[in-house]
């Protein structure tokens, strides 16, 4: 009995040594598996930034292989997919990003950004407002959003989104551009100078924003002013037409009397544009107002 009783103790003893081992090796295995993903995926992130994408998705991949649950590799083939305009398998990507953590702000404001470069601006506002409602305070999100939103003509919401950017220590010169766009197309001309004004302190020297100063003097026939922006627009980036043929229609407009300055200045718009075949129709109307002028000239000095 006593031996039996020993024999019974041994064996208990062994089957439990046995268990015990088993299960440190499944404990290992995990432990191992979490290790390996984490390698893979700094290897990867190391990859993203060398430009090495394909190296870095394979990586992310192999991550995600031994840790089918690693939210931030996820994230990263999104960004990587993203970067190599494989936009379809981008959005796979961010999407189980918001699957594994549906709270994550990144997830839906990639998701947003890939929406948006697929020109589903529905989609993409969406997105962003999913994003907003767990990260109010984003300046980079409520920027983007308020971008998707003058594009899809919401200029309310794009002036609220501005503001709301702006209001919490955010934006830059494109969100008050794109706030002062907002503003004009909301016909509220002295907000939308107020803000173009603002994004000229970011960059004097900017095309965009001296232009649409210059369209907004013009409306308000505020000529020399909307010559002032148009110039400035020009010198910002000389190659663009638009910008000359709108100063020569401030100059004309403030003195048409000074014909000969005038029609300096639509000749100056005609060489610009005459090898762009978009401005095939300005530059007739112009070059038949040029004539124009010069017949008023010739009947001028005949008196």
């Amino acid at each position: 009995m006593i031996r039996h009783g020993l024999h019974v103790s041994v064996l208990v003893a062994t089957l439990v040594s046995i268990l015990g081992a088993g299960f440190g090796y499944a404990q290992e295995a995990v432990q191992d598996d979490a290790t390996v993903a984490k390698e893979a995926y700094n290897e990867g992130v190391a990859a993203m930034q060398q430009g090495n994408l394909e190296t870095a998705i394979a990586l992310f991949k192999a991550a995600i292989a031994k840790d089918p649950d690693y939210v931030d590799a996820y994230l990263n083939l999104g960004a990587v997919y993203f970067q190599a305009k494989r936009y379809d398998e981008a959005l796979e990507q961010f999407r189980k990003v918001i699957e594994k953590n549906p709270q994550s702000v990144d997830g839906y404001a990639n998701l947003g950004r890939v929406q948006s470069k697929l020109r589903r601006p529905a989609e993409a506002e969406e997105s962003f407002q999913a994003a907003l409602a767990i990260k109010p305070d984003d300046g980079t999100i409520l920027a983007e959003l308020g971008r998707i939103q003058y594009i899809r003509k919401n200029y309310t919401g794009a002036i609220d989104t501005f503001e709301k950017c702006h209001q919490a220590g955010n934006g830059d010169q494109t969100t008050h551009y794109y706030l002062g766009k907002a503003y004009q197309k909301g016909d509220k001309q002295t907000q939308a100078v107020a803000a173009l004004e603002k994004a000229l302190t970011y960059d004097a020297d900017n095309y965009n924003v001296h232009f649409a100063l210059g369209q907004i003097y013009l409306g308000q026939e505020k000529f020399a002013r909307a010559a002032t922006s148009f110039k400035a627009a020009q010198k910002a980036e000389p190659g663009k037409y638009q910008a000359a043929y709108n100063y020569a229609v401030a100059m004309e407009s403030q003195n048409p009397d000074a014909i000969d300055a005038n029609i300096s200045n639509w000749n100056a718009f005609v060489r610009l544009a005459k090898n762009n075949p978009k401005a095939k129709n300005d530059i007739a109307i112009a070059e038949q107002h040029v004539k124009d002028l010069q017949e008023r000239k010739a009947a001028l000095e005949q008196q």
